[in-house]
Formats: structure tokens, sequence, C-alpha cells
């Protein structure tokens, strides 16, 4: 029961906060950077509203997130959204292209 409350505070504390680094931007605008950095900051806040709950289940977490199998899973998905963001740049680039020969006459 008690680790069900310290869930849904550490959740109402997670959910409070505001994201200043994930700002309304075009998806176009945004830095491939910017992207890759979200889930970071949302695991960051995530830890925080957590170790203001319960300093014992904020190392359960870092203890989980810092096991190898954990952290070669995360540099795999890091890996594969570059490789994903950088297919996904080119993309923007040929359809900018094609707007601009096909449709605008450029």
């Amino acid at each position: 029961m008690l680790q069900s409350r310290a869930l849904v505070i550490a959740l109402i504390l997670l959910l409070s906060t505001t994201l200043p680094e994930v700002q309304s931007k075009s998806i176009f605008e945004k830095d491939r950077r910017d992207l890759l950095a979200i889930p970071e900051v949302i695991a960051s806040y995530f830890y925080e509203a957590v170790n203001k709950v319960s300093p014992k289940v904020s190392q359960f977490l870092l203890d989980t997130v810092q096991s190898p199998s954990v952290v070669a899973a995360r540099q795999r998905i890091v890996k594969e959204a570059a490789k994903v963001s950088i297919m996904f740049d080119q993309l923007i680039e040929k359809i900018k292209n094609l707007w601009y020969t096909r449709i605008l006459g450029y």
C-alpha cells in the first residue's frame, strides 16, 4: 500500500514538472540532438521526482538503469535512433528539394 502511494506521488510530481528542454518547435526545425535528448530528460525528471519521495526507490531505479543489460539496450536504441534521425533529415531535404523544383518551379 505504501509503495503504491509513493508511486502515485512520484507520478504526480513527474507530471506536474515542466520540460523546458522540450519547446514547441516545428519538427523540421528541431536539431537531431534535441530529439535524442527527450527520453534522457524525461528519465532525469522521473528520477528526481522519485528521489524526493523515496531515496531507496530512486537508488533501486539507479541500480537498475546502470545494469549491463539496460546500458546495452540504451546504447543500441541511441545508435538506431541516430540512424533514423539521419535518414529523416535526408528525407526532409529530398522533400524540400522536390517542393522547390517540381511544385514551385525554382
